[in-house]
């Protein structure tokens, strides 16, 4: 929890930070601008200079959140490892993210979709996925994955991750550890993409 008063000019950054924590603990629905505004020790009419209403907040928590989360998925996916690796890391990064703040990413998809959503965030909303069909194109480039589409192939790993992600941050795995069902789940979506492909082909090409 913040109890330090933030620091000057970094009001609307200790709100947004401070949000995310209520949401994880009390849900969507624990969100008040002035419980938020006593909790990093500021007027209650403060948080009104960066958010008219708690829309506006949770508009800007979503954001954020696909902000936070683009980041890690881009940074996975530029590791100086093989095609292979980078797709599991990538994988394992939006796991880890949904499963470290499962209310937050639950806040960022509802809030997208909603049909008043910002262009920004749809925009915003789509740059992960992005990250995964540029990264399958260097692959089919590179001849370690078979010819199809990147779109459609980027939507299947995000469905199957994305339920996968799910069931992980409700703790049902039925005991399978989170990295087990991770590489599982990248090493069969990596089968499947690479079909077709000699074995020697897709395991030179995968590891550069």
């Amino acid at each position: 929890m913040t109890s330090q008063p933030y620091h000057h000019g970094k009001l609307r950054e200790a709100l947004l930070e401070r949000a995310m924590e209520t949401i994880e603990d009390a849900g969507v629905a624990g969100l008040s601008l002035r419980q938020l505004a006593r909790d990093v020790n500021v007027s209650h009419g403060a948080p009104a200079k960066h958010f008219r209403d708690k829309q506006a907040l949770i508009d800007a928590l979503a954001l954020a959140g696909f902000e936070s989360m683009n980041h890690q998925l881009l940074t996975a996916s530029r590791a100086d490892t093989g095609l292979r690796a980078r797709f599991q890391n990538v994988a394992r990064a939006y796991v880890d993210f949904a499963v470290t703040h499962p209310a937050l990413l639950t806040v960022m998809y509802s809030t997208k979709h909603h049909p008043d959503s910002s262009a920004e965030l749809r925009s915003t909303g789509e740059q992960g996925i992005q990250v995964a069909r540029s990264l399958i194109t260097e692959a089919q480039d590179a001849g370690a994955l078979a010819d199809g589409d990147p779109g459609t192939l980027a939507m299947v790993c995000f469905v199957s991750l994305h339920g996968a992600a799910l069931l992980a941050a409700g703790k049902h795995l039925d005991g399978t550890s989170v990295e087990d069902m991770v590489l599982a789940a990248t090493d069969t979506l990596w089968a499947g993409m690479a079909a077709g492909v000699p074995a020697a082909q897709q395991t030179t090409q995968a590891l550069r």
